[in-house]
C-alpha cells in the first residue's frame, strides 16, 4: 500500500517553505529586518558563505546590501529562502 504524497516527509517540508514564504509576505516582514535578523544570527561572515553575494562579502553594511537585494530579485529570494530554512529565527515572526 502506498502512502499518501501528503504524509511524506519531503512533501511537509516543502508546503512548510512554501507556507513560509507567504507568511512573510503577508505580516509585513521587512527585508530590513529579515537582513538585521541574519546578521545578528549568522554574522555577515558565514552569511556570505551561505549566500555568495559580493555586498555581504566586501565591506558588508545593512545600507549596501538593502540597496542591492531591492533591486535584485534572486538575492532578495536567496535571503529570504536562507531566513524561512532557518526555524530558530522564523519562529520570531
Amino acid at each position: 500500500m502506498k502512502e499518501a504524497p501528503y504524509k511524506s516527509a519531503s512533501f511537509i517540508c516543502y508546503f512548510c517553505v512554501i507556507w513560509n514564504r507567504l507568511t512573510i509576505r503577508f505580516t509585513a516582514k521587512t527585508l530590513e529586518a529579515i537582513l538585521n535578523a541574519l546578521v545578528a544570527h549568522y554574522g555577515w561572515k558565514e552569511l556570505g558563505e551561505r549566500i555568495r553575494i559580493n555586498c555581504f562579502i566586501s565591506d558588508p553594511s545593512i545600507k549596501s546590501s538593502l540597496k542591492f537585494l531591492r533591486k535584485t530579485p534572486w538575492a532578495r529570494k536567496k535571503v529570504e529562502d536562507l531566513y524561512v530554512s532557518t526555524p530558530s529565527l522564523f519562529v520570531q515572526l
